[in-house]
């Protein structure tokens, strides 16, 4: 299928919305309409050609969300360099490795980062900038001395300023490499994922065609943007078709994304399940889970006005404008999904990882199969390596616009990633159904091989002890050949009041016995074994697994 170039979507969107706003830092400084974004675009254009930055250089973003950070990655891709989007919860050591290993010549970074890093660790950088007003914190001397020159560079470049004429960026580059991201991802070890122009494209064609924005329509950037999921859907994508981005430059606690919905009324909501499970847990399960309400919500004409109050209390949450809620990440559990299933919430399951841009599966929420992670795009195709892959579960592999050139200097890594006749390995298990809805059941890497070869997939027992009373977070292990949980309890008050004088041991052999009683001999689970605090998470808040033994 022919492609239009994600800049030219950014082209047509300028100079149609000139004066409308564009981004802004939610309980911030800055605020850029989309003719702010063209001006400060031209400025860094103008800078780096000061400065001496060519194109294919590498130039390293740093910080949390915040509109700076946007304007920088919009800049970057329409000057002919390459992005290294590297998250800032990284250790200093570790930011210090990712820039060596990407070759950046220049590093932005945000306040928080600026507190934990030595510039003078960096020796490839011609300049460390603050992100937040972009003054130099640590630079070569040619480079100090050219920057300094760059604004009076800026006004004879544009004597009158940047007009909507002055609007073009380059599109005839879908093969070369727009973004290196490093992602901690599952394994601990960061790889530096190698997306080009025609990946990206791949994304926000795809999102353009099936979420259109209207006029108005705003959205909250609260996902790391450092990570492709939020970098595509919170940000790029909605600049690229004209919608108002919001970013949450604060960690995103309940009581600030509280406000930052009600504030900002979002059209489209993009999260991870953890963020819905607790709205559901907290919010909705402990009201409709009495015996009254439990007879009320299965009764018929009765159980649709009760089932629509529990919507609407969740649009009043969100604040009150929400036409898509989609969730990504990692499993989402399965009462959860059961309740927004019930209510007819507006919500799909989608699936994809950093390699494809980020995204694989999707469905459009009043065609999602419940369960599943929808369809595959048109940017892509998606196959089953299983002798019978609509009933058993095999490896989930994709081929498309939207899948990654490989890992950055790193051959024999992007060699395992694709099988001989050229598709990716995700390391997901599923099955496909006929309608080409998919469903994955766990990673391969995580299976635990049962005492008689039977696949156990842990994430599936997790799902059900998460569903327990007093249990948050779970991860089942294998020691010994025998099947161990480690449980993460809800200590909250309202967590204690579900005790009543059970104590927490007593609670979590009854989930054990519970969820045994539904599930095979062989995945039954054989301990419980508290832990104090929450499990280590990835930015996408799956899991650390490795970190657990």
């Amino acid at each position: 299928m022919a492609t239009k170039h994600y800049l030219s979507y950014l082209e047509e969107t300028i100079r149609a919305k000139w004066n409308y706003l564009a981004m802004t830092d939610f309980d911030g400084e800055h605020k850029y309409t989309y003719a702010d974004i063209a001006r400060e675009i031209a400025k860094l254009h103008v800078t780096w050609r000061e400065c001496g930055i060519k194109e294919g250089d590498k130039i390293a973003l740093c910080g949390r969300n915040c509109a700076n950070w946007g304007l920088l990655f919009l800049a970057v891709e329409s000057y002919g360099t390459v992005t290294v989007s590297i998250l800032p919860d990284f250790t200093a050591e570790g930011i210090y490795s990712l820039v060596d290993h990407s070759e950046a010549v220049l590093l932005y970074v945000g306040p928080n980062v600026m507190k934990r890093i030595d510039p003078k660790q960096m020796k490839g950088l011609k300049a460390t900038i603050f992100m937040d007003d972009m003054h130099i914190v640590e630079a070569t001397p040619e480079f100090s001395k050219a920057y300094e020159g760059a604004e009076e560079a800026f006004k004879k470049a544009y004597p009158k300023g940047v007009k909507v004429s002055d609007v073009h960026y380059p599109t005839d580059n879908f093969d070369e490499i727009a973004v290196i991201n490093y992602t901690s991802g599952s394994t601990g070890n960061p790889k530096g994922v190698m997306l080009t122009h025609l990946n990206l494209s791949g994304n926000v064609e795809f999102a353009c065609q099936r979420i259109p924005h209207k006029p108005g329509d705003k959205v909250l950037s609260m996902l790391p943007i450092a990570h492709m999921f939020g970098l595509m859907f919170e940000f790029l994508y909605q600049v690229c078709d004209g919608a108002e981005v919001y970013f949450l430059t604060q960690a995103p606690t309940p009581t600030v994304l509280m406000k930052a919905f009600a504030q900002v009324k979002p059209f489209m909501i993009l999260t991870v399940p953890l963020v819905i499970e607790k709205i559901i847990k907290k919010g909705v399960l402990p009201k409709i889970s009495t015996p009254t309400m439990k007879i009320l919500w299965q009764t018929p004409i009765i159980k649709t006005i009760v089932r629509k109050k529990v919507k609407e209390g969740l649009d009043k949450i969100f604040g009150g404008r929400l036409r898509f809620l989609i969730i990504g990440g990692a499993a989402l559990n399965g009462e959860v999904e059961q309740v927004l299933h019930d209510i007819h919430y507006q919500y799909c399951v989608g699936y994809g990882m950093t390699e494809c841009g980020p995204l694989i599966s999707y469905e459009d929420w009043f065609r999602y199969a419940f369960h599943s992670c929808g369809k595959e795009l048109p940017q892509c195709r998606v196959r089953i390596d299983s002798e019978d892959p609509t009933s058993k579960d095999g490896e989930i592999q994709v081929k498309g616009i939207n899948v990654m050139k490989g890992y950055y200097k790193n051959s024999e890594a992007t060699k395992a990633a694709f099988t001989e006749d050229g598709w990716m390995r995700t390391g997901d298990l599923g099955v496909l159904d006929k309608e080409g809805n998919i469903y994955i059941h766990g990673r391969s890497k995580n299976m635990i091989l049962g005492p008689s070869g039977q696949n156990i997939y842990p994430e599936e027992l997790e799902d059900k002890l998460n569903s327990m009373p007093g249990v948050v977070e779970s991860i089942v292990l294998d020691r010994d050949h025998k099947l161990v949980a480690l449980v993460f309890p809800d200590t909250s008050t309202e967590g204690k009041k579900l005790l009543g004088t059970k104590s927490l041991t007593q609670q979590m052999e009854e989930n054990r016995v519970a969820v045994n009683k539904t599930l095979p001999v062989y995945s039954q689970i054989n301990s419980i074994e508290l832990v104090a605090s929450e499990f280590e998470k990835t930015p996408k808040r799956s899991i650390k697994r490795y970190l657990y033994k």
